[in-house]
């Protein structure tokens, strides 16, 4: 598994932290845990995971309502399980590499969003700006929840509060 791949508890700041392609490719976990390569990014692996998740949506966008709703929750469960073992095996909790959350955090964002340029900038902009800053309750759930479940939640958090943003501003103009 990762754990042989990849020596466990190395200093988050060094460059030998991040997996190489190659140890995505020897491990599933691994893989998906960094968006399918996208959280091997040098600099902003998050955003790069956001923009990966966007091509994804693309595809997603043609679904009914409920088989996307249905699709989002299981990507979010399955998340759970993913982004925690991946911490694991790399011996770091919320490892920046891991972008499987904004991958599920920005399908939240953009649910029943028409594909259109101002949809897609300002939920892209907006889950950015709410993962980054992490404003109240997602710096709360950030710092308080661990685990998988700690991993996933505050992106669920920031991409229900985009998604809520959004349908406010639409709902005024």
């Amino acid at each position: 598994m990762a754990e042989h791949v990849i020596q466990k508890k190395r200093d988050i700041n060094t460059l030998s932290n991040r997996p190489r392609p190659s140890d995505l490719l020897k491990s599933p976990i691994l893989f998906f845990a960094f968006g399918m390569g996208s959280g091997l990014a040098p600099k902003a692996p998050g955003t790069a995971g956001t923009l990966v998740a966007l091509l994804i949506w693309f595809f997603l966008a043609d679904l009914s309502l409920e088989i996307y709703v249905v699709i989002v929750a299981i990507a979010a469960i399955f998340g759970i399980y993913l982004c925690g073992r991946a911490a694991k095996d790399l011996g770091i909790h919320d490892h920046p590499g891991i972008v499987w959350d904004e991958f599920v955090g920005f399908w939240i964002a953009m649910i029943g969003l028409p594909v259109t340029w101002s949809s897609i900038i300002a939920g892209f902009f907006l889950f950015r700006i709410f993962d980054i800053l992490k404003p109240w309750p997602i710096g709360w759930i950030d710092k308080n929840f661990h685990g998988g479940l700690g991993i996933m939640l505050d992106d669920v958090v920031a991409g229900l509060a985009t998604a809520i943003v959004i349908s406010a501003v639409k709902a005024f103009v």
